[in-house]
């Protein structure tokens, strides 16, 4: 199955194009102008309860099932949003889910845990683990799996490989349909796959990213996935596409690491919400928003210059996680 204009053959999965919402209020709380300032939501993308991995598995989905698989395994923390949509992916498809998710199980599951068990997905969990191990885990799954008589497919962590980024470098062209006039695209990065899409569909110097500490090294990510997307025949401009020198990535509200809520992203969070009436998830899109404030503060992000906040959904983890009750109360 492919999805109507998509360069590459893809499973269908959302609903396109997102909107792009004018945030005017929230331009003027800025100092932006009222017209400056809109958000691409990403979050109400359709499956699953929506955000910006179902334009990956878009892609990574239709090479499992390419591939002939009847289940997949993904990695992630314990309230991943990519581990949640990958269940409803894998529901919608037909697919047996499988999650290796990092730690112990908790005593009472919230969050994407709950919606991960209402999907059907099987919840695995690795323990202590650092990136490499839990990928490892996953493979020992899969092949447990395989041993089994169950053709299995592993998707990576984050959806994110130059297959995953392909749904961003689409999404760039769905937004430069909506924003012709676009001069800055700010957007969280996590595992780096929806920032190179980006990069690769819209220039390097057009997409601000914050690193939100979920990878070690995350412009060398980034570079790498735009570097691959270059080099594939088929997509947008074709084989040996521009490879950018530099990306741009913000690492100032990364705070006490990957999971955590910083001051600056509680107060981001709430003065989107008190502005606009959009509610954004503390790991991703609220640290992008941050990220938004700390650039408009430093002249990154000017007046009269029209700039998207990609929200790239997870909702559902703000419910799990674990310095949000109680956060804006007062």
């Amino acid at each position: 199955m492919t999805v109507t204009g998509s360069a590459w053959p893809s499973y269908p999965l959302g609903t396109w194009p997102t909107p792009l919402e004018p945030a005017p209020r929230l331009a003027g709380h800025l100092g932006l102008g009222t017209d400056d300032l809109w958000v691409k939501r990403d979050d109400l993308s359709g499956l699953g309860g929506g955000g910006n991995k179902v334009r990956k598995l878009q892609h990574t989905l239709h090479q499992a099932l390419q591939d002939g698989a009847a289940a997949v395994v993904t990695t992630g923390a314990p309230q991943s949003n990519h581990a949640r949509l990958t269940a409803a992916a894998a529901a919608r498809a037909g697919l047996a889910a499988v999650l290796v998710l990092v730690g112990d199980p908790p005593e009472v599951p919230a969050g994407n845990l709950v919606l991960d068990a209402l999907l059907g997905a099987r919840v695995v969990w690795a323990g202590d683990v650092d990136g490499a191990g839990l990928a490892a885990r996953a493979e020992e799954e899969a092949d447990r799996m395989r041993r089994d008589g169950v053709a299995t497919a592993v998707v990576p962590f984050g959806g994110t490989s130059v297959v995953g980024a392909r749904g961003y470098v689409e999404a760039a062209a769905e937004l430069l349909r909506q924003a012709p006039d676009l001069r800055t695209v700010v957007v969280a990065v996590g595992s780096g796959g929806t920032m190179a899409g980006l990069v690769h569909g819209l220039g390097a110097d057009a997409v601000l990213g914050v690193d939100t500490g979920a990878v070690t090294d995350p412009v060398h990510r980034v570079q790498e996935l735009v570097r691959g997307l270059a080099a594939e025949a088929g997509g947008p401009g074709g084989a040996g596409g521009p490879v950018p020198e530099h990306v741009r990535v913000r690492t100032d509200q990364v705070g006490d690491g990957y999971g955590t809520l910083t001051d600056a992203v509680r107060d981001a969070m709430a003065l989107v919400a008190r502005t606009e009436g959009i509610v954004l998830d503390p790991v991703y899109s609220g640290r992008a928003a941050a990220g938004l404030v700390a650039a408009v503060a430093d002249g990154t992000v000017r007046r009269g210059e029209r700039t998207v906040l990609l929200h790239t959904g997870g909702l559902p983890g703000l419910f799990g996680h674990p310095a949000t009750a109680g956060a804006w109360a007062g």
